[in-house]
């Protein structure tokens, strides 16, 4: 697939191509917290890195399992 290939493909749906890019930098975000939070060891304390990293981790299911089908539904 050629360049103008993928920029037509995402201006023919452009809050598609955002959510999906999206997606993907979230993922690999909740990834690279993942590893650097195992590499500092054992959470100690009330361990807020943790917290947030699962809860953005929960919001970002929540958004495709629950607010994805119900905007799809509505369509």
């Amino acid at each position: 697939m050629t360049l103008a290939g993928i920029v037509a493909r995402v201006r023919s749906a452009p809050v598609g191509a955002i959510l999906e890019l999206g997606s993907v930098l979230v993922c690999c975000l909740l990834f690279a917290g993942t590893f650097l939070l195992l590499s500092s060891g054992v959470p100690t304390g009330r361990g807020d890195a943790w917290l947030t990293l699962v809860g953005v981790g929960v919001a970002f299911v929540l958004f495709w399992t629950v607010i994805v089908p119900l905007y799809e539904r509505t369509l």
